[in-house]
């Protein structure tokens, strides 16, 4: 190998080794003991819907009066991968017992290198730790939504989506729901006006949709 090949060889190993550093679940240690802590002093109802997954999830600050009726509980942590839910899922979900999960997860993944069959095989691996120890609980996949400041990885959202809806469409237990295309203009593009200025996390009118699309599958 050429002296130049090799000095590219070794930045991109040191690269992949410091994104993989990054990305180790442990780093969320200190957010999830908080949530641990909180239910200690008041224990979440049982048989309710937990929300998991990214800063889309932990942001939704307006997720109780959006679904009224609805006993809600939400266990995102921002800036987390889906793998990082499928490490925690015996803390931030088996206690619970919901009898419904919704996860918004994968677009960090995505935009850390990760391929859409690696954010495939942790939905899978999320979908049977759930299940394992909660058979009747449902599972709700949110589509990976298209922001505007990462239109790089436009196609790999769209496959990891179309991906993790066939996934689901073989088990009843596992819902696959659409909230991305209606975030998207007459012409499919995205709407920036959905978004607050870093293009990335939704502003309440993107909740809006969120929650006008979820709403039926929430019902019990």
């Amino acid at each position: 190998m050429a002296p130049l090949q090799y000095l590219r060889f070794l930045f991109a190993a040191a690269f992949l080794f410091s994104a993989h550093a990054s990305a180790a679940p442990e780093k969320w240690a200190t957010e999830i003991e908080k949530y641990t802590q909180a239910d200690a002093l008041k224990a979440p109802a049982q048989g309710a819907v937990v929300f998991v997954g990214s800063s889309s999830i932990r942001r939704w600050s307006s997720l109780a009066a959006d679904f009224p009726g609805v006993p809600v509980i939400n266990r995102g942590f921002g800036g987390s991968e889906l793998t990082d839910s499928v490490f925690y899922v015996d803390r931030i979900i088996l206690p619970y017992a919901p009898r419904l999960v919704v996860i918004y997860a994968g677009e960090n993944d995505l935009q850390a290198g990760e391929s859409p069959e690696s954010v495939l095989g942790d939905f899978q691996k999320i979908s049977a730790k759930i299940h394992a120890a909660l058979p009747k609980t449902k599972i709700i996949f949110l589509s990976i939504k298209e922001s505007p400041s990462r239109a790089k990885i436009r196609e790999n959202v769209l496959r990891a989506n179309d991906l993790i809806a066939a996934e689901c469409a073989k088990h009843r237990h596992r819902i696959f729901v659409d909230v991305a295309t209606p975030m998207l203009d007459a012409q499919g593009q995205t709407r920036p006006e959905l978004f607050i200025a870093d293009q990335l996390h939704m502003n309440p009118s993107g909740y809006a949709i969120w929650t006008k699309v979820l709403t039926p599958y929430l019902k019990p």
